[in-house]
């Protein structure tokens, strides 16, 4: 049986991101209800954000966004989930995030999504967690990553161990049976550094 009780999810705030992404971003949203785990994500309303927090809720699923104030100006918040977080900045965000997840799961997105997702990969291979980290392809978004990510490591810029630091799923079917297996775990912690 999973420990698994929370998943952050990043993904996309675009409102004009190809639609082929939001139907499976809607069934991650009910399927983490529906397994009883809680959605934590980034408290956006717009985009993927919103899809994947509205489909958790109306499939009776709880929901904490944690935004930072400097947001606001740029994307507006959700105001329906169960909890909702403002914070002062983006590092706080990020930190709050990881704390209340316990494993990360990369929907498709922009920068931002890029940006979240390195450094739990980077938190990771530090020791400084050891949570699971789904990169969730889905119809091949992420495969341009992928074979950058192969090609450091070829590269020896990145250690062979360091890709094993997370997992690809092709669909949220997959993303969902990694998190009840949690077939992932193997970097060592080190919890007072967190």
């Amino acid at each position: 049986m999973s420990q698994i009780k929370s998943v952050c999810v990043y993904c996309g705030s675009s409102t004009i991101s190809d639609p082929i992404f939001d139907a499976p971003t809607e069934l991650l949203g009910q399927s983490l209800a529906k397994a009883g785990i809680t959605l934590v994500y980034g408290g956006g309303n717009p985009g993927l954000m919103g899809k994947v927090a509205n489909s958790c809720m109306v499939s009776g699923g709880k929901v904490i966004g944690i935004t930072p104030d400097v947001i606001l100006e740029q994307e507006a918040r959700h105001e329906g989930v169960t909890e909702l977080h403002v914070v002062p900045n983006m590092h706080t965000r990020k930190q709050m995030m990881a704390e209340k997840s316990d494993a990360f799961v990369v929907m498709p997105g922009g920068f931002g999504t890029l940006d979240e997702t390195f450094e739990m990969l980077t938190w990771k291979y530090l020791g400084l967690h050891n949570k699971p980290i789904i990169i969730a392809n889905i119809n091949g978004y992420w495969s341009p990553l992928l074979d950058l990510m192969n090609h450091m490591a070829k590269k020896k810029f990145v250690r062979a161990e360091h890709m094993k630091t997370f997992a690809v799923a092709e669909d949220v079917p997959s993303v969902m049976r990694i998190l009840e297996n949690e077939e992932y775990c193997d970097i060592p912690v080190q919890t007072d550094k967190m």
